[in-house]
């Protein structure tokens, strides 16, 4: 009979690794940012370490031995949660579990076999802690308890002397795992885990059983278009005013001089001259700034209908500038590492650059991108405290995620 005395070294890994999501810093912005209850489900494989050849020499005869096994340790299983979060990276979950049926046939001695079929189902509460590793990618750990029931059924023939004997264990043990997620949206989540439940087996023995499942987590009161965690919802469309052209006032001219006529003088008739068309009038650079949350999609450096719908109205106010020069340049906010901001910002500033030469007919040798990262933040750390990717961290540091679009230019006066 097998039994455990102390918590194995996985277990003590898991522990470990929800004490680093405690601790450590968010290292990259994330959906995961557990604003509001979420759901999920999961279908997977479960394996069982029971020591089936105790259990079939337990239930033989005196005078009877149980000789050679033929054993089914895997099971199709799923599980079903809700959970609850505590803070940014960390979260109740509850939930029902069924690990599937297991079995096993054993050849006795003398003549006869004993049959046996195990099914374990039951409730869990665990913690369970998120480290983000990027935008999208999380791991995780959990430790909890699992109230269990494990039914079992078993028959005999020959000298076994087992007649269609029931059996039904509860108990509660503790369980743990570890996994990762992927957020396909911030609403979105799907899961890959491993975990280990510590049960009692059909006639009491503390047994494992292995669980490996992938499944999908839907996460309510999430932005519809996403922050690790991480979203926040689009602003109001910017809106382009240009600088008022201020036409040059008229030169006031003096008036004739009196003629003075001795005799009846014939005075010719006054020639027509055109007036000179008037010079263009220099603008200085005019910036506009237009926020990347209502530009692109989370994670994403394609436009959006509204982002474009802001473009063309920027360029409908441009259409009659005699345009010298364009700068476009993007912006993020400091969560996150330098390097994937640096990235995320210059593929925003390029998309908005090929949209005014390509849709707006802008000469691409006059418009220029570049992305400067959190390098030219709006906000101080005054301003918005705090490095863990809170909701009210993000939604404080959405004037830094921006692109600016910074045209020079000349308009005739009108």
């Amino acid at each position: 009979m097998k039994r455990h005395t102390s918590p194995p070294r996985a277990s003590l890994l898991t522990i470990a690794l929800l004490a680093v999501c405690a601790n450590s810093g968010v290292q990259a912005q994330s959906t995961f940012n557990n604003t509001g209850m979420h759901v999920g489900i999961s279908a997977g494989e479960s394996k069982s370490k029971f020591d089936n050849g105790a259990t079939a020499q337990s239930l033989v005869g005196v005078g009877v031995t149980a000789g050679a096994l033929t054993e089914d340790e895997r099971g199709n299983a799923y599980k079903a949660f809700i959970g609850v979060p505590l803070s940014p990276n960390w979260a109740v979950e509850a939930g029902y579990f069924d690990l599937g049926r297991f079995g096993f046939d054993a050849a006795t001695s003398p003549s006869g076999t004993v049959t046996g079929t195990t099914r374990i189902q039951g409730l869990n509460l665990d913690l369970v802690g998120t480290l983000p590793i990027t935008e999208r990618w999380s791991l995780l750990g959990r430790v909890g308890a699992a109230y269990a029931e494990t039914k079992g059924s078993f028959s005999g023939t020959g000298a076994s002397g087992v007649s269609a004997l029931p059996s039904n264990k509860r108990d509660t043990h503790y369980k743990y795992g570890f996994g990762t997620e992927y957020a396909f949206t911030p609403a979105l989540t799907m899961r890959l885990e491993g975990e280990r439940y510590h049960v009692n087996d059909a006639i009491g023995q503390r047994e494992n059983v292995d669980l490996i499942s992938v499944g999908l987590v839907y996460r309510f009161g999430s932005p519809a278009q996403s922050v690790r965690t991480a979203y926040v919802p689009p602003a109001a469309q910017p809106v382009y005013r240009p600088e008022p052209v201020v036409a040059q006032a008229p030169v006031a001219t003096p008036p004739p001089a009196p003629v003075i006529v001795l005799a009846p003088v014939v005075m010719p008739a006054p020639v027509a001259t055109q007036a000179p068309a008037p010079a263009p009038v220099p603008k200085p650079w005019v910036k506009v700034t237009l926020q990347a949350d209502s530009l692109f999609g989370f994670d994403q450096d394609s436009l959006q209908a509204d982002g474009k719908q802001a473009l063309d109205k920027m360029l409908q106010e441009l259409k009659d500038v005699n345009v010298d020069a364009v700068q476009v340049t993007g912006h993020t906010d400091r969560l996150g590492s330098a390097a994937y901001n640096a990235k995320l910002s210059t593929r925003r500033a390029d998309a908005v650059r090929n949209y005014l030469v390509q849709v707006g007919g802008m000469p691409a040798n006059l418009v220029t991108a570049t992305g400067v990262g959190s390098a030219q933040p709006e906000t101080s750390p005054n301003d918005c405290k705090g490095m863990k990717a809170s909701q009210a961290l993000i939604t404080c540091l959405r004037v830094d995620r921006r692109v600016e679009v910074q045209v020079l230019g000349s308009q005739p006066q009108r």
